[in-house]
């Protein structure tokens, strides 16, 4: 279990290092847009670790640290939420509107997307 726990915390540490990389190389962005494009990178990703990995190719460590260590670490489900209280607090209720449904919608169609790519 501890092994699982630092394999899963290595991974989320190089997928918060990532995104604090992103954040900061494109701080010129608003915050919510930055959050949207790594979330929605984050859905392709692991659609693409699933779709390309047969279940027996990717070890459960592996899984581990790619999709609950990465991806988990990467994706920023936490801070949208949080971004879109705040959008409401301003009274921008249609950007807010416009950022969930990006969110979901294009979380959900990029993460088919990814894995489609390998399971065509």
């Amino acid at each position: 279990m501890f092994k699982n726990a630092l394999i899963v915390g290595l991974g989320g540490a190089l997928g918060t290092i990532v995104r604090f990389l992103i954040s900061h190389a494109t701080k010129n962005v608003s915050t919510h847009w930055i959050t949207l494009f790594i979330n929605l990178a984050g859905c392709f990703l692991i659609g693409l670790l699933f779709g390309h990995f047969k279940p027996d190719e990717l070890g459960p460590t592996q899984k581990l640290f790619l999709t609950t260590g990465f991806c988990g670490g990467f994706t920023t489900f936490s801070a949208f939420s949080l971004e879109n209280i705040q959008l409401m607090q301003e009274g921008k209720y249609p950007v807010a509107l416009l950022y969930t449904a990006l969110s979901i919608i294009g979380g959900f169609a990029l993460t088919f997307a990814g894995y489609k790519l390998f399971n065509s």
